[in-house]
């Protein structure tokens, strides 16, 4: 055999290595597109994730809430100064026990049978309402539903709580706050709160059964609230 047909017969001794790069290259591409794949996968995940949030804790409550103005301002500070016995002094406890709520017509006339200063609000009031004897039809923000019956002597004289603990320092607020009203359930923000995640970082930020539920909780490891703690859910929740 001559020398020629050796060298082309001969096989070189990386024939294997280079045979096999073809192969490597192959699936070094599929391992890019895959990772490439897993990479848009995750990006798209981190999107829709963060988009949900934006959609459910800013845009939802926004379309959920529609927003009402009170009939008139009223100026809680201005009347602090003027009463002797703080809250009480409009929002009292009759003598059997029951909570007289938002003070009626027949509270204010004693103050309001004529038009005091210059404030436009004052002015409405007794133009609409005292002179023609019209209740003003407050939104209530503390209203529960209907199935619910709060005691305010039990916790108040019972309990001792004061006010703020759930309705905060409204005594000392000179604007009425917008009211927030839930399209669906028809009660207002102030039952939920207003953070849409259920987190609030003050007792008065909201008034859901939870909130209660945990007070009483609380109480019924006290020997001397535990028939308070025993009866609670039955006197607010029928």
């Amino acid at each position: 055999m001559s020398s020629l047909d050796e060298k082309d017969n001969a096989v070189p001794a990386d024939s294997n290595a280079q045979a096999s790069l073809p192969n490597d290259t192959s699936k070094d591409k599929m391992d890019e597109k895959e990772n490439e794949t897993s990479g848009f996968i995750i990006f798209f995940f981190i999107i829709g994730l963060v988009a949900s949030l934006i959609a459910g804790w800013v845009i939802f409550p926004k379309l959920l809430y529609s927003k009402k103005d009170q009939p008139i301002n009223f100026n809680h500070l201005l009347h602090m100064a003027e009463v002797d016995d703080g809250c009480q002094s409009c929002h009292f406890l009759r003598t059997d026990g029951s909570f007289s709520g938002i003070p009626g017509l027949k509270q204010c006339i004693g103050c309001h049978d004529e038009i005091q200063g210059e404030s436009k609000d004052e002015a409405i009031f007794v133009e609409e309402y005292v002179q023609k004897g019209r209740e003003v039809p407050w939104l209530i923000y503390s209203r529960q539903q209907d199935c619910v019956f709060f005691s305010h002597a039990a916790h108040i004289k019972g309990d001792g709580m004061d006010c703020v603990t759930c309705h905060g320092h409204i005594g000392e607020s000179e604007q009425t706050r917008v009211y927030e009203e839930n399209r669906i359930t028809g009660l207002s923000r102030d039952i939920w709160g207003k953070s849409i995640s259920g987190f609030n970082a003050n007792s008065w930020e909201r008034m859901k059964m939870n909130d209660c539920a945990k007070c009483h909780k609380e109480a019924i490891g006290k020997a001397s609230s535990v028939q308070t703690g025993k009866e609670g859910c039955f006197v607010c929740h029928k």
